[in-house]
């Protein structure tokens, strides 16, 4: 025994409750010799049926306790709140902070050495994460892996971008209500998270790249048996974990963090992992800008040819080597010697890992983007920062100047856009407001504005839309997200009228509003202060104390100092 357990001071001592805690115990069957020093392995369990990617956990859990026992551990299993992102109103990422409250506490408060985190889904990951990042007892993260290809006839279809996609035609009339059912039918054929690069499938990679999973368990698909594998795997790891007492703050350093972005970066993965990683680093005490992000894309490659940004899905990454291939082709832009959950680092990770198909995953002399997936955007209109997923953008649109035509809200958008009399062109540049952390409330989805159906009409399927909302990492299109502050904290998109010239330059970093700035200032001076949507309870708390999305939209108090 390499150090005193932290579970030996709830089952050891002289107090009337050491002895019922056993007793307690006990009653659930376990046999006295669970208290003899062996290590409690918590598993956090994310587990729900109102989380459709998480539906497999308890089975991946059943793993973990196997590779508890066997490693002379003691597994006790405890749920936590699941945030299903196609369920919960009016966004699952306004619960994200709440989970990961649960998780830490729930660490914190029970008798654990070490917890093993099962999550999956958009937002259940990063609140693991920065719950046990909080907490800072040893811990190792199982992510719930990506769904089975959708199938439709002769085609393969990535839940998310092809059924966007797909769902447009039968807006535009040109898919029939049969055709449409028969793709509800086969577009999610299993439980797991979306098969192309969205936010769930970046935020497995960044807990990957982290180094806060066992390597190789990003891609392997959900059904596939080797995802239990790697939870027993990582249940055995978890107990030699809390032997050692190796913690997430000596795991997730700033090298760490950057390795992550990094990888994001090369994956072109979701603009909702810039947001989840600020967060992250803020629970650590580290000090990161946006400007680290964009520093970190400049030099990148974008290498991984998946959807939305490229034309394979997840299950031909998981074949084509899994992200430590990917590592293993970009370590030379890696911090190395990185510590990682099973003990070794980074270049010892993925030093020599083989890549299987070169068009899945290219090599750095041939990538999709000299670039990074994620650009970040200054200029007067964010003056705190604004992200575009260039990757997934329409190149003929990165460097355009237009006339805006603006929604005052989520609802007026919704009401107006199938409009046929829609004043929009080609050139028109969407403008979206109130719909960030406090706008909406709750930093939603809602980004990825829906094509104008006058344009659809005409053939047109991507225009230039700028909004303070979040969008879905299986998203595309021409889309500025994040703009900061948001309108309704009275940031200079809240100034924003139809007609005014609007200019997005990618290649400069700049979205710009054509207005003066005495006139902005006397629009923003005359606006109404926003009316809070709660009055009580954790939706009052999040207005209370929510961040801007420049520094992760997590609470205030819960930020390192």
């Amino acid at each position: 025994m390499s150090r005193e357990l932290r579970s030996q001071s709830w089952w050891n001592g002289k107090e009337y409750y050491n002895f019922s805690r056993r007793a307690w115990l006990r009653s659930e069957g376990y046999t006295a010799d669970v208290f003899d020093n062996k290590p409690v392995i918590g598993i956090c369990n994310s587990w729900s049926e109102l989380n459709n990617c998480n539906a497999h956990l308890k089975q991946v859990a059943e793993a973990v306790k196997r590779g508890v026992w066997r490693a002379g551990g003691f597994p006790l299993e405890f749920p936590t709140i699941s945030l299903g992102e196609m369920f919960m109103k009016p966004t699952s990422m306004l619960f994200r902070n709440l989970m990961s409250m649960d998780v830490e506490e729930s660490i914190r408060a029970n008798p654990i050495d070490a917890v093993v985190l099962l999550c999956g889904c958009d937002k259940t990951t990063p609140a693991q994460i920065m719950g046990a990042a909080s907490a800072d007892i040893p811990a190792i993260v199982v992510t719930g892996g990506p769904m089975l290809s959708g199938q439709w006839r002769n085609r393969k279809l990535g839940a998310g971008t092809d059924g966007r996609k797909l769902f447009d035609l039968y807006r535009a009339g040109r898919m029939s209500d049969e055709e449409l059912c028969e793709i509800e039918g086969g577009l999610a054929r299993s439980a797991g998270h979306c098969t192309v690069m969205g936010t769930a499938s970046s935020m497995a990679a960044v807990a990957e790249a982290l180094g806060m999973t066992l390597p190789g368990c990003a891609a392997i698909p959900a059904p596939d048996s080797r995802r239990l594998t790697l939870a027993e795997l990582s249940g055995q790891r978890a107990v030699e974990m809390a032997l050692e007492d190796l913690k997430p703050s000596k795991i997730m350093t700033r090298q760490a963090i950057e390795n992550a972005i990094t990888v994001n970066m090369a994956i072109g993965g979701s603009t909702n992992a810039v947001v989840h990683l600020l967060a992250i680093a803020g629970r650590l005490g580290i000090d990161l800008k946006l400007e680290d992000f964009d520093r970190i894309s400049s030099r990148t490659p974008c290498i991984a040819n998946i959807k939305p940004s490229g034309e394979y899905l997840m299950e031909d990454l998981f074949e084509a080597g899994g992200i430590t291939a990917v590592m293993s082709r970009i370590l030379p832009l890696l911090h190395q010697d990185s510590i990682t959950v099973n003990g070794k680092t980074v270049a010892e990770n993925v030093t020599g890992a083989q890549c299987w198909n070169n068009d899945v995953i290219r090599e750095v002399e041939n990538p999709l983007s000299t670039e990074g997936g994620t650009v970040v955007l200054g200029g007067n209109l964010a003056p705190r920062g604004a992200v575009i997923k260039h990757t997934a953008a329409s190149p003929h649109l990165l460097q355009h100047r237009g006339k805006a035509f603006v929604f005052e809200t989520y609802k007026q958008m919704h009401e107006v856009i199938d409009s046929p009399d829609l004043p929009v062109t080609k050139d028109t540049i969407l403008v979206m407001k109130n719909c960030g952390p406090k706008g909406a409330p709750g930093f939603p989805e809602w980004g990825q504005i829906p094509m104008p159906r006058v344009l659809l009409d005409q053939g047109i399927n991507d225009v230039v839309r700028i909004s303070d909302a979040r969008m879905s990492g299986t998203s595309f299109g021409t889309v500025v997200l994040h703009v900061a502050p948001e309108s309704a904290a009275k940031g200079p998109l809240a100034a924003v009228q139809t007609g005014d010239e609007v200019e997005l330059d990618t290649a400069g970093r700049k979205l710009t509003l054509h207005v003066p700035e005495e006139e902005i200032a006397r629009r923003l001076a005359a606006l109404p202060d926003a009316k809070p949507h709660y009055d009580r309870g954790y939706g009052w708390l999040f207005l209370q104390h929510v961040n801007q999305a420049d520094e992760g939209c997590d609470f205030d108090f819960l930020r390192k100092k």
